[in-house]
């Protein structure tokens, strides 16, 4: 299996452990406006590692995450139904990892390796 260009992996950092079955898409901007490109769910580590193609163009993407199901399947509030993070890629790049650490009411990201 291939990897995708842009690969993500969440951790519920209030359960101390991977956040799985997270739904997640992949948006690219054109102009104004943004369209689905994929989608997948998290894996039992946390991780979508075939998430789009292996090469994108140059520009700017989203990521949307759907934490109010995965918060509602733990039975648990939270105060983020979405977490959407815009970010830039440049094609020359080789790989972006966006990770995604998660809490109820909180959540925090960086550009990983």
């Amino acid at each position: 299996m291939s990897v995708s260009h842009i690969t993500t992996h969440i951790l519920d950092t209030a359960a101390g452990k991977p956040a799985a079955g997270v739904a997640v898409e992949l948006y690219a901007r054109d102009g104004e406006a943004w369209f689905q490109i994929a989608s997948g769910t998290t894996d039992a580590d946390g991780r979508v590692k075939d998430l789009g193609p292996e090469r994108l163009q140059s520009g700017n993407y989203q990521l949307r995450f759907d934490t109010g199901a995965y918060f509602a399947g733990i039975n648990s509030d939270t105060f983020f139904p979405e977490v959407s993070l815009t970010f830039t890629v440049e094609e020359s790049q080789e790989h972006y990892h966006v990770p995604l650490l998660l809490s109820p009411f909180a959540y925090s990201t960086y550009r990983g390796s």
